[in-house]
């Protein structure tokens, strides 16, 4: 693999990489620009580039409506425009619509900042982002038109143009209001507006989960972006060497891509799609059924999801008896991967289908390692290397390199970071240090170059003074057959500080109960990291919109008085296994 890796990276290779003034490596060639890399799937002209439900997108039709919206994004507004400018930003909050990368894609063909928000929110959630991004144009569907109605209309200067997509019979009329099907048809022989978009100019800003606190602006430049874009193809490439396969050559691929397009995710899958001339099917929500509809209708070779639908989607195939015979790849991301997944896949179809996981931020736009093929069969817990323009560093207390097997903070510097967070010094201080590394607050290990993420830092339990690391336990726990979900969070104890508990989520039928899981667990963990108190339920894990289990809202479920907390002893230094209660009901 190694050689391979040389062969991509050489001088004068494709993915050939240079240091910058800054410090920072970057990727010595490539487009300088999102506006750049856009004007390139011109020539894949009548390819399918967006499959929904409702109807299909070639590139070609693709860039000239995205051409078209941005010329009406700067346009004077005596001129049936909306009088914008360079560095505006345009809000983007939408279902998975095709036309959410119209939208995007106009704003950067336009030269204005783009903020894709989290279309889940609500209409108090959306009121923050706008407070904080102050938009010149909201690009909504129906659905988000309803919850940013009342923001703008009480938005304390001008209201900003608004253009609705998909109202479905909604009223949407208003001052300086939009429907996007009765705009003009767009012309494929006019290309975008004549906009000069210098590589060190904000593309986007990218708000964070806010799975701890408020969610922050994560901006990003266009020269970061062109790094989150060459990321995903430089390990297209590997993956392609290291099955004798030469990179580029074949049929264009098609996937399923069910990661929210807000998502970073997603930015990682749509990327790959397009600078390949790919094909992307999409879901207007997931649906385990109709994905495997779709990958059997469409060809699709390649799914991308999080682990909880990924793991959905072979159960359900197994039930079903479907082999998946059209699926080469299978990509997971946006959360830990349980090792379970890799030995599903490898149990039932063998090496046909690729495994591949990887390691990403909103923070750094996306996946900078990737772990797949036989790498990931044999290192089933690591997120693999990092790719040529990313340096790791794995960070003691005092931000130190530790040595190989050592748990340290895992530290990022690269072409493709965010150069802070939007109008908020103090968290751009807290997050990077002078040169230029970045705290990503999660706990990892080195070993042979690769990267075992151990925790999030704030997630770890120390226990009597021992450490617990979640993510082993929740290993464990997933292991166990008739488990489809667990988490695992720290909570108090009057003894030892802090207890581990665990919350899981049950294969329908099975009568699963804490003492199985318990014992399941002392086979493979020392007794201080078995779950003390664990709750087992047959309803889903709560999750945020981007496949992240809410962490605070299982810890709730260990106050006392709450529905299914666990009463009797709460737990014991000496791991005991005697104990039994109920399993909660999970309502």
């Amino acid at each position: 693999m190694e050689s391979l890796e040389a062969l991509l990276t050489a001088p004068g290779a494709p993915f050939a990489v240079v240091r910058g003034e800054d410090g920072r490596l970057a990727y010595a060639e490539g487009p300088r620009t999102l506006r750049e890399f856009a004007e390139t799937t011109w020539a894949f002209g009548s390819t399918p580039f967006l499959i929904s439900e409702t109807g299909r997108m070639t590139y070609g039709e693709f860039f000239a409506a995205a051409s078209a919206l941005a010329r009406r994004f700067l346009d004077a507004e005596d001129a049936g425009g909306y009088g914008l400018r360079p560095g505006d930003r345009a809000v983007i909050a939408m279902r998975n619509h095709p036309e959410w990368q119209v939208a995007f894609w106009a704003a950067q063909l336009a030269g204005l900042v783009a903020v894709p928000l989290n279309a889940w929110w609500t209409a108090d959630e959306f009121a923050y982002a706008l407070d904080d991004c102050r938009p010149g144009v909201l690009l909504v569907d129906g659905e988000r038109y309803e919850r940013i109605a009342a923001w703008r209309e009480g938005a304390p200067e001008k209201a900003p143009w608004v253009l609705v997509f998909h109202e479905e019979g909604r009223d949407v009329a208003g001052a300086r209001v939009e429907r996007y099907g009765e705009l003009p048809a767009a012309d494929p022989l006019l290309g975008p507006p004549d906009v000069d978009v210098a590589p060190d100019a904000d593309a986007t800003i990218l708000y964070t989960s806010g799975t701890t606190g408020r969610p922050k602006g994560a901006v990003a430049t266009h020269h970061a972006h062109m790094g989150a874009i060459a990321n995903p193809r430089y390990f297209a490439a590997l993956s392609a060497l290291a099955r004798g396969l030469v990179p580029g050559q074949g049929p264009a691929p098609v996937g399923l891509l069910t990661f929210p397009f807000f998502h970073v995710a997603a930015f990682t899958g749509f990327y790959g799609a397009m600078a390949a001339g790919g094909t992307l099917v999409l879901l207007r929500k997931w649906d385990t059924d109709k994905a495997l509809a779709a990958i059997r209708q469409h060809g699709v070779a390649a799914f991308g999801g999080v682990p909880a639908t990924a793991l959905q989607l072979l159960d359900r195939a197994e039930e079903l008896g479907d082999p998946l015979p059209t699926l080469t790849g299978f990509n997971t991301g946006g959360a830990a991967a349980p090792p379970q997944i890799v030995g599903r896949l490898t149990a039932r179809h063998g090496e046909r289908i690729e495994p591949r996981n990887g390691y990403g931020l909103t923070e750094t736009l996306g996946g900078v390692t990737a772990n797949f093929g036989a790498q990931y069969r044999s290192w089933p817990e690591s997120v693999g290397k990092p790719a040529p323009a990313v340096e790791v560093r794995i960070a003691g207390p005092g931000g130190e390199p530790l040595p190989d097997g050592e748990v340290g903070e895992l530290w990022l510097r690269g072409q493709s970071l965010i150069r802070g967070y939007w109008e908020d010094p103090a968290a751009t201080e807290a997050a990077f240090t002078a040169d230029g590394w970045f705290r990503t607050g999660d706990l990892a290990v080195l070993a042979e170059g690769r990267i075992s993420v151990v925790d999030r830092i704030k997630d770890m339990v120390i226990r009597g003074g021992e450490n617990v690391y979640c993510v082993e336990v929740e290993g464990c726990l997933h292991g166990h057959p008739d488990v489809l979900e667990a988490a695992v969070v720290g909570v108090p104890h009057p003894v030892l500080g802090e207890e581990v508990a665990a919350v899981v989520r049950s294969r329908p039928g099975s009568g699963l109960d804490e003492r199985t899981l318990r014992e399941f667990a002392a086979l493979s963990l020392a007794a201080f990291k078995v779950p003390a108190r664990v709750l087992v339920q047959e309803a889903e894990l709560p999750r945020n919109a981007t496949g992240k289990v809410l962490k605070r809202e299982v810890r709730l479920r260990f106050e006392p008085g709450r529905p299914g907390h666990p009463d009797g002893d709460l737990g014991r230094p000496d791991g005991d296994l005697g104990r039994s209660r109920d399993a909660a009901s999970g309502e």
